[in-house]
């Protein structure tokens, strides 16, 4: 599913918006991907579109709140990916609602562990949808180049 997040930055990025799924599925099916990739990546990408926070307190937007990971959070979201977690609460590109449904989404994507890679994609895909990168700074630091295997 990683390859096809970076297949979409790849090819809509600039456009500010990806196509809707039909045209989608047929771009990613002629571009060699899987059909249950395609599936997978689209229903998160559905659930990501939808930004549902009912089940977090409203006032959580403007907390300042620390996290506690829970053992499982910890063996699925790997030591340098919680720092960078921290790191985007405190320079205050993400509040700590976002945190917590970033948190949802990297554990909702079914690996084993998620690497600092898959949480600067998660990222930047939720910020891309919801129109919120605005700054390049931002853009910089969640740019995937590190791990090239992640390149479609």
């Amino acid at each position: 599913m990683f390859d096809i997040l970076v297949y979409l930055f790849e090819n809509y990025f600039d456009s500010g918006s990806y196509p809707d799924s039909a045209t989608l599925t047929r771009k990613l099916t002629i571009a060699g991907f899987a059909d249950e990739d395609i599936n997978q990546a689209l229903d998160w990408l559905s659930e990501l579109a939808q930004h549902d926070t009912g089940n977090y307190p409203a006032a959580l937007a403007k907390s300042d709140s620390f996290r506690c990971y829970t053992e499982y959070e910890m063996e699925r979201i790997d030591t340098e990916g919680r720092g960078f977690i921290i790191f985007l609460q405190q320079a205050n590109i993400i509040n700590a609602l976002q945190r917590e449904l970033l948190i949802d989404r990297v554990l909702s994507m079914g690996e084993d562990s998620s690497s600092l890679e898959k949480i600067k994609l998660i990222v930047l895909t939720e910020l891309w949808i919801q129109n919120q990168l605005t700054d390049d700074t931002i853009l910089e630091k969640l740019l995937v180049v590190s791990d090239s295997h992640y390149r479609h």
